[in-house]
């Protein structure tokens, strides 16, 4: 097979989606959890019947919040976001719902699963935390990279592995971060600390899996087993994929499971994985090794 016969269309795929996320991201941006902006979040359970949504909105009438959401899990349990509450409230609230509870069935109680309340001076840090483990994530691997490959110069310099590498990075998490913008939008998915450790889970991912396709290409390089360089990485390509293929499909398989079995707090966790080994997979293959040979192609 020619995988780099069709580079156009994997650049034209890879460019429609990057626009289509920047565009999402742009007008939208994300539905911040309260991990970055600030909040509180209650998990509860019922034993029996979950109450509906507008009972326990009146039942909590009298705390007046100015932003309450309510998300049904499973078939009796109940997450709550509403702004940041003293431990006082925190009580109050939880005997309103017992109330609230009692008034389906006598026998209905309530149990509580976790709660976390976060200020929104720590959400703006943890904001800025976030961007920067990430940037620094992507220029160190790319250097990383670069340095690893310091002994190849021909056809292209070693510090364009590390380039290729940083595209294809960006790549995954620009379409990965697009994707949730578009959730958080229409469906109003919550991003929070959680997003930011898949997003960083990929990148070593991605980047390991480009490391071995490059590191097929230089072992190529010192045989010369091929005339040309897109020979060469073709054949390290055809070489590499059933094992980037198949090591990826089961970590897929098994996040699909946790996905739906999980329960909901890993479910978007889990979502950004799925969507960032997926695409990582595909850059590997389809968008950091044609890169090199059209860095090899301008170089001529």
């Amino acid at each position: 097979m020619d995988f780099l016969k069709y580079k156009k269309f994997y650049y034209l795929f890879s460019g429609i989606l990057l626009v289509a996320s920047i565009v999402g991201i742009s007008l939208w941006g994300f539905r911040l959890g309260i991990d970055f902006k600030g909040g509180s979040i209650l998990e509860v359970e019922f034993s029996k019947i979950r109450p509906d949504n507008e009972k326990v909105q009146e039942a909590l009438k009298e705390f007046n919040f100015p932003e309450l959401i309510l998300q049904p899990t499973q078939e009796t349990a109940l997450i709550l976001r509403f702004k940041e509450i003293s431990e006082e409230t925190h009580q109050k609230i939880l005997n309103k719902l017992e109330e609230s509870a009692n008034s389906l069935d006598k026998e209905n109680t309530l149990k509580e699963k976790r709660f976390e309340s976060v200020g929104p001076v720590i959400g703006r840090e943890l904001q800025g935390s976030a961007l920067k483990m990430i940037i620094f994530a992507l220029l160190g691997i790319s250097l990383y990279v670069a340095w690893a490959f310091r002994r190849v110069s021909k056809p292209v310099s070693s510090f364009k592995y590390g380039i290729a590498t940083l595209i294809a990075l960006f790549h995954d998490i620009v379409i990965t971060c697009g994707f949730f913008s578009y959730l958080s939008h229409f469906s109003g998915v919550e991003i929070g600390i959680p997003f930011v450790v898949a997003l960083l889970t990929l990148l070593g991912y991605s980047v390991s899996d480009t490391v071995v396709v490059f590191d097929r290409i230089r072992e190529n390089l010192i045989k010369l087993s091929e005339k040309t360089f897109e020979g060469l990485i073709n054949k390290s390509l055809r070489q590499t994929i059933v094992r980037s293929l198949n090591t990826s499909l089961g970590v897929i398989f098994i996040l699909v499971a946790i996905y739906f079995f999980g329960g909901e707090t890993l479910k978007y966790f889990v979502l950004a994985l799925i969507i960032g080994i997926f695409f990582g997979t595909y850059s590997s293959i389809f968008i950091a090794s044609p890169i090199l040979a059209s860095f090899a192609r301008k170089r001529n």
